[in-house]
């Protein structure tokens, strides 16, 4: 998959919110963002993708321990499929940030992920808005949390 360019914001501020977790299931996918790419599941018997981890919902047998599926990379694109608008910080590390937009974003792929949105006011922000992620990496914590960003 070719990506024409890929957006990266390097924050060296001590990480206040609440960290990601991160588990031995979902570790190719938090890696997959230090390498600034979105990996996804995908059926490598129908082609279906998935997220979050999954078993293939098609109509075929499924493999033992998502035998049957595989880490690939997706292209990061997407629509909004709905949001909320945060006026109130419900860890103390969000409050420089209210108001802020959460969004669901609907990937092209299929799969729904939900994140920040990023270079918009909150109150334009709109359902089936085109998106594209943005990757923000924290070295001193050592992830990358995924946002995404009007497309254009």
């Amino acid at each position: 998959m070719v990506v024409a360019s890929v957006d990266v914001r390097v924050i060296t501020e001590k990480w206040n919110k609440p960290w990601p977790n991160i588990d031995m299931d979902s570790q190719p996918f938090w890696d997959g963002l230090r390498e600034h790419r979105l990996l996804l599941f995908r059926c490598k018997t129908c082609g279906a993708w998935y997220w979050p981890k999954a078993f293939c919902r098609n109509d075929h047998d499924n493999e033992p321990f998502m035998g049957n599926l595989d880490w690939e990379e997706a292209s990061g694109s997407g629509k909004v499929f709905a949001f909320n608008i945060h006026h109130w910080a419900f860890h103390p590390g969000f409050k420089d940030e209210v108001p802020y937009t959460y969004a669901i974003v609907e990937l092209d792929e299929g799969p729904m992920i939900s994140s920040t949105m990023v270079d918009i006011d909150p109150k334009n922000v709109r359902v089936g808005m085109p998106v594209q992620v943005v990757y923000e990496d924290h070295p001193n914590e050592g992830f990358t949390i995924p946002k995404f960003k009007p497309a254009g």
